[in-house]
């Protein structure tokens, strides 16, 4: 397994709104787009990267618009960027698109629905470091809790350029089908073609019933006891971005059947580049049962499930 190197030329770059619009009850799409040094900048951007975007001068939606539970901290001021990871990067020429998929949950992102075509964004990154790329594996098992399809659908997308050969299985988890990250509640809009697509839901709305961790768990067992293409742990990585909890429980399943894997951990996330120190993880030392602290932003977010020490008690 091959750790990709991050562009360290991190910057500061004004993007265009390519395109922004509302993709399913809770989700929304935007596409920004650079050029200059910020086109080669993002064009070399990793899934699992992200960018910090100033929406301070984002104006509100109307008043009908605005759910009922943003009503009270809507008129909040926005003084910190919002950390973002990507769905997809696009070359386009001497230009570079950059599609993000995000939920409104706050004031930040409530006002983020209203950019429009043409307006632009103050853009912080690429930032942190990003998922490997399977190299040395066979197979690729990429798991999305709610927001975190938008990494994991970028990572299929990268795998499927850059590593061909290897086979992708995705499994997509949300409580209800209105909060599955999908455009018109297409599945197979997740990921290029070719990619095999497992949904899951906690109450059955759609896909299978249940949390999407039992699914992969299922999904190994039986990929261990098949006659064919049976599963080989040393051939095998897995990839998780969604709740700590969720990403405690493939950690876990990982660890138990030998497998490789790379968790994309949340934090808030103020600067971006490690100086406010305000989103520590702690991490296992190894060889011993000491721990230290390191920075989502600089030192992740993504991270070896192995070296977490999680904090849900699952």
């Amino acid at each position: 397994m091959e750790k990709e190197a991050d562009s360290k030329n991190k910057g500061m770059f004004s993007a265009a709104v390519a395109a922004s619009r509302k993709i399913s009850e809770q989700f929304y799409k935007l596409e920004l787009v650079f050029d200059g040094s910020g086109a080669q900048q993002f064009a070399r951007a990793r899934a699992g990267q992200f960018a910090e975007l100033d929406l301070a001068n984002c104006k509100l939606p109307q008043a009908e618009n605005i759910p009922d539970d943003l009503k009270d901290s809507a008129n909040r001021k926005i003084l910190l960027r919002r950390p973002f990871s990507f769905s997809g990067v696009q070359i386009k020429g001497d230009k570079t698109n950059v599609e993000i998929l995000y939920c409104a949950v706050g004031p930040a992102t409530l006002r983020m629905t209203t950019l429009e075509k043409g307006d632009c964004v103050s853009v912080l990154g690429p930032l942190g470091n990003g998922f490997s790329l399977p190299n040395d594996k066979s197979k690729a098992v990429l798991v999305a809790g709610g927001s975190g399809a938008g990494p994991i659908m970028h990572l299929a997308k990268q795998i499927k350029a850059d590593s061909p050969n290897v086979e992708i299985n995705v499994f997509v988890g949300a409580a209800t089908r209105e909060k599955l990250p999908f455009e018109n509640c297409r599945f197979d809009k997740l990921t290029t073609g070719g990619v095999k697509t497992t949904v899951a839901t906690d109450d059955g709305s759609a896909g299978d019933k249940g949390f999407v961790t039992d699914c992969v768990s299922s999904w190994l067992n039986e990929s261990a006891t098949a006659d064919e293409n049976k599963l080989d742990a040393k051939e095998t990585i897995i990839y998780g971005c969604g709740p700590e909890a969720m990403l405690e429980v493939l950690a876990k399943i990982a660890e138990r059947k030998g497998i490789d894997c790379e968790v994309s951990m949340e934090r808030m996330m103020a600067c971006g580049f490690g100086v406010c120190q305000g989103c520590a993880v702690e991490c296992k030392i190894a060889g011993g049962n000491e721990t230290i602290y390191k920075m989502c932003c600089k030192d992740g977010p993504v991270f070896d499930a192995r070296e977490i020490v999680f904090k849900t008690k699952v």
